[in-house]
């Protein structure tokens, strides 16, 4: 019948909407990705403030086998649930577009996310350039995109928000310094002193919760626990005085 797309927010189970929260109630199956973001608190927790059993969803359902779930929504209420906001990755687009093509009804119920919630830091949201993220190296695998990215947003004097690899069926969450090391790395390559010991960013941890944000040279911050995850990295741009301002509560 309908296939509802309901973003959950980036922190615990309270942060569903009212809406998303009354939607869920009325669905006969609830799906919850947990391959593209982590929540703070445990699956058991949504289970029980939801009062629903919910189904997790890996990359290999949700890319691979996505017929499971759009098969239910042809007469059955649905939900699929995405930590943060619903649209923040390609896959969830993908599931949109073929629960489209099989003329199934969708429903969408929007939240915050790392995207908007990155506003806490003081900087201007309209100031940020593109996102990018920072991959795990696999051998011969070193992509240097988030250099690139970084080195044309400083250009134009925007923000730059970098996203953390994720390695979810794995456990692995990357943290703040072991990104800094890889972002060194790809500078000892470069050499174009984008990235040094002396540069300034900001590193964060659990953005929409029990956040822990640092101000700082690269340098400090690879002697820093941000402890548990989701972690990212934010390097200004130019600066406004407000958001001077702002950035010096995080020093």
């Amino acid at each position: 019948m309908t296939l509802h797309f309901i973003g959950i927010g980036l922190n615990d189970e309270k942060d569903i909407t009212v809406k998303g929260l009354e939607i869920i109630k009325l669905c006969d199956f609830v799906y919850l990705e947990n391959y593209t973001s982590k929540l703070q608190v445990d699956i058991d927790k949504l289970k029980e403030f939801y009062e629903k059993e919910i189904i997790v969803a890996d990359r290999a359902l949700v890319e691979k086998r996505a017929e499971e779930i759009l098969e239910k929504a042809k007469d059955k209420e649905v939900a699929f649930l995405v930590i943060g906001d619903i649209f923040g990755a390609t896959t969830h687009t993908d599931l949109l577009l073929r629960a489209r093509k099989a003329n199934i009804e969708l429903n969408f119920v929007y939240n915050a996310s790392i995207m908007n919630a990155i506003g806490v830091t003081g900087l201007e949201l309209y100031k940020f350039g593109i996102t990018t993220s920072v991959p795990y190296p696999s051998g011969s695998f070193e992509p240097q995109t988030a250099y690139d990215v970084l080195k044309k947003n400083r250009q134009n004097g925007l923000h730059t928000l970098m996203l953390l690899d994720i390695k979810s069926e794995e456990g692995r969450f990357m943290t703040v310094n072991e990104a800094l090391n890889i972002l060194l790395n790809i500078e000892k390559k470069r050499k174009e002193k984008l990235v040094t010991a002396d540069t300034l960013c900001l590193g964060c941890a659990r953005i929409g919760g029990d956040h822990k944000i640092k101000y700082a040279k690269i340098s400090e911050l690879l002697d820093l626990n941000f402890g548990d995850p989701l972690h990212c990295l934010v390097f200004p741009g130019k600066l406004h005085f407000i958001e001077e301002e702002a950035l010096e509560q995080w020093k």
